[in-house]
């Protein structure tokens, strides 16, 4: 009887809790497969179904902590003087608020970095609180990448050069290693042994043409340990482009996008309508695809964001095929990864990002002059679907949230 008590006790905690949308400790909640897009701009993510109808499941304000950050810049002129750059130069005349993002195992929280107040943060997705936040070193965060594990996360420090690794569930600094100039993405490999990251050097001078190229500073892959952060291999694309026949590229490695045997690297670089392939074995560049121009885009490359022609890159889970985003060319486009050869240009307005849907049959790419994702069939390279976010939407990527979660249920502050 009293075994019998003891277990009508533990089941109506346990409903109890349910109701409440509490965990019981050691029990896991039911997740949600869903594709976060960050509204750059606008400091929001707009969460949506990862794929068929790509329908909008919440929003959620990245930026809670607003006041309390511009407060914080206004009181410092150097934070200031960064700041209002961020805004005039790689902002295009706004402040850049959410860059990259990823949610933590257990679905509860979204980490963002968020360039312009020069942090990382985490956003709890029951309340819309800020967790934690971690400062990076110098003025500006940027691209992230989540271990395969979940349980770390990799961000550049733009002016620092400089990649942070944190505690995903904690922001706790677990280590840190020096880059390249402007360290850009990074990109986990072998299960999580190995870090690369990418500098893409200056990208907001007027010094583009092919001659004044030095000037973008000192542009390489930088590959560490993931555990010890200790270097393990430098890759000058600079030496690998020339010696493929290509000195006329930029080495300003931008996405990139492995084979999943992780034997070929594939990757974008600043003014460069097309793509090159990299075998990792060999360590040099194999193939080369230069893609079609749009006769509307401008020939004058100080006109081109950032040092872009073509940035997002993502490949199908099978590895058969590539997304390209062709970013000042406003088109998107699926390449065939044995032939080269690409499908039709998708019409899309300044596409910036691609990703691959969480069933892995599209391309998703976000099209930051229109506000707006749209999904692209690996298969038949035709849009599949348009639907709207929120203002420069860019980095898109897949996470977890509770089953049933619909937004932040409190008022963030």
């Amino acid at each position: 009887m009293r075994k019998r008590r003891l277990l009508n006790t533990v089941l109506v905690a346990g409903l109890a809790a349910a109701m409440l949308g509490v965990v019981p400790a050691g029990a896991s909640a039911a997740l949600r497969q869903v594709l976060f897009v960050g509204n750059n701009w606008e400091g929001t993510a707009d969460v949506i179904a990862p794929s068929g109808d790509y329908a909008k499941i919440a929003r959620v304000n990245m930026v809670p902590d607003k006041d309390e950050r511009l407060t914080e810049i206004y009181l410092n002129p150097i934070k200031l003087a960064f700041f209002l750059g961020i805004r005039n130069g790689v902002g295009e005349g706004h402040d850049q608020l959410v860059d990259d993002l990823y949610t933590t195992p257990d679905g509860r929280a979204v980490v963002a970095s968020r360039p312009s107040f020069a942090d990382v943060v985490s956003i709890d997705l029951a309340t819309g609180r800020v967790n934690w936040r971690f400062p990076v070193s110098g003025f500006r965060s940027d691209h992230m990448a989540v271990s395969p594990d979940g349980r770390s996360i990799a961000v550049s420090a733009s002016t620092s050069n400089t990649v942070h690794v944190l505690d995903i569930e904690t922001g706790r600094q677990l280590g840190s290693f020096k880059t390249g100039d402007k360290p850009h993405e990074n990109t986990y490999t072998d299960g999580g042994r190995y870090l690369w990251n990418s500098s893409i050097g200056e990208v907001n001078t007027a010094l583009d043409a092919p001659w004044q190229d030095f000037t973008k500073g000192d542009r390489k892959l930088t590959v560490v340990d993931a555990t010890t952060f200790k270097q393990v291999k430098v890759i000058d694309m600079r030496e690998r482009l020339d010696a493929f026949g290509r000195d006329d590229l930029s080495d300003a490695v931008r996405p990139v996008a492995f084979t999943p045997d992780e034997s070929k690297l594939y990757f974008q670089v600043s003014f460069f309508n097309g793509l090159l392939e990299y075998d990792v074995a060999t360590d040099r560049i194999t193939r080369s695809k230069t893609l079609p121009k749009n006769p509307d885009t401008s020939e004058d490359r100080t006109t081109w964001v950032n040092d872009s022609r073509h940035h997002g890159l993502s490949m199908s889970p099978a590895g058969d095929k590539l997304c390209v985003a062709g970013t000042m060319d406003d088109y998107a486009t699926i390449v065939d990864r044995a032939s080269l050869r690409e499908a039709q240009l998708v019409k899309a307005a300044k596409p910036y990002w691609a990703t691959v849907s969480g069933d892995g049959k599209h391309c998703v790419i976000s099209e930051s002059g229109s506000d707006q994702v749209t999904a692209i069939d690996f298969a038949t390279g035709a849009k599949v679907k348009s639907v709207p976010v929120g203002d420069h939407p860019q980095r898109i990527r897949i996470g977890h949230v509770p089953e049933g979660w619909t937004g932040p249920a409190g008022p963030a502050r």
